[in-house]
């Protein structure tokens, strides 16, 4: 049997990270994606577990060969997802998961492959302000930049199948197990009250 493929997007400092690193000790049979980027690695961060860091050149020639499912350029740097990665631990019965951005995920429908999306929303502005300071890995420009786009981001909520609301770390990575555990749940579907929590959001702002 085919493995299922999840995408899994949020705007910046809404938590998608973290949770998909908790995720995958949860899940056995869940892979995360290695994605390609041109961004130069944050401390820590490892060529070839976190990213494939890339030159720009090396990027545009992938593309060229038509290597990537998906990529998208965001704040100056692009970032793809291997085709054959995805296709072959599908294939092999594996279950992956894609942290991509909105982009991706329209590009990745277009494939025709079964997916499950999913979108994690902050519980307000203020906390993903917070979110995005605390981080401490951007200037002050970059993170205004980062509030900028995650608005924008935001108001995508309404093209994924599921919506999360991480207010609560441990009851958002309930609520993502139960949709890997069962893709076809009634839990958590797009529904009027994701409407109305991100026009109040968007609010905010104002």
């Amino acid at each position: 049997m085919k493995g299922d493929l999840f995408i899994l997007s949020a705007p910046s400092g809404a938590g998608k990270t973290s949770l998909v690193k908790v995720l995958l000790k949860k899940n056995n049979n869940l892979i995360i994606s290695t994605s390609h980027t041109t961004r130069r690695p944050r401390e820590n961060e490892i060529d070839g577990k976190d990213y494939y860091f890339v030159k720009a050149a090396k990027f545009k020639d992938l593309i060229k060969k038509d290597y990537f499912i998906e990529y998208a350029k965001v704040f100056g740097n692009y970032y793809g997802t291997s085709r054959s990665l995805v296709q072959s631990k599908l294939e092999a019965g594996g279950n992956i998961i894609l942290e991509i951005d909105w982009q991706g995920a329209q590009k990745i429908r277009t494939t025709g492959l079964n997916v499950t999306s999913i979108f994690i929303l902050p519980p307000d502005i203020k906390t993903l302000r917070e979110r995005l300071l605390n981080r401490k890995k951007d200037g002050i420009k970059i993170i205004e930049q980062r509030m900028c786009f995650a608005l924008e981001e935001i108001l995508h909520y309404k093209e994924f199948e599921f919506v999360i609301i991480n207010d609560d770390f441990e009851e958002t990575l309930i609520k993502l197990n139960d949709i890997i555990a069962n893709p076809k749940t009634d839990l958590h579907r797009q529904s009027s009250f994701f409407d109305n929590f991100v026009k109040q959001m968007m609010a905010e702002k104002d």
